[in-house]
């Protein structure tokens, strides 16, 4: 008896450890998400080309310009945070793209004087909460898919506030 009741408790002492270990590793996957998480949402987009669900926030400049209608051209200081998922079917209602696996947080920075070369944006992406401004030549990457968009300020988001 006494070998029985060491070994139950040896298998519950072996399973707590395993479930809280598997817990702690599935917590520590938990995307940390920057300043960006109490923004507001800007917009929304589908990303065909790259299979993304994402999230268009603005920071609190971004979010007065738009609802003015001031966006063409966005004023200095506005940032937003293009946050983005792998697209997923809904297990229930195929019909339905929902977000997955987070994918990561893009950003777009206005300041006119500082990103002359690039329309006036910095681009750039959150690595933790951390802000990471990309380098030039990674900028001029984004700034050449961005183009097209020169005649409204570079940037693709149409704003759904109003």
């Amino acid at each position: 008896m006494k070998n029985t009741s060491t070994a139950a408790l040896l298998l519950a002492a072996a399973a707590f450890t395993t479930a809280t270990t598997l817990n702690a590793e599935t917590k520590a996957a938990k995307p940390v998400h920057g300043e960006y998480k109490d923004w507001l949402t800007l917009s929304v987009s589908h990303r065909l080309d790259k299979h993304l669900v994402r999230s268009i926030l603005g920071n609190d400049v971004a979010i007065k310009a738009a609802r003015a209608g001031n966006t063409n051209p966005w004023p200095d200081g506005t940032i937003f945070a293009k946050v983005g998922w792998k697209e997923k079917t809904h297990p229930n209602w195929p019909q339905a793209v929902v977000p997955g696996e987070f994918a990561g947080a893009e950003a777009m920075v206005k300041d006119s004087k500082k990103f002359a070369e690039t329309g006036g944006w910095g681009f750039g992406h959150w690595e933790g909460d951390k802000l990471v401004m990309n380098d030039k030549e990674k900028s001029a990457t984004c700034f050449a898919c961005h183009t097209p968009m020169k005649d409204n300020d570079y940037v693709y988001t149409v704003p759904v506030l109003q």
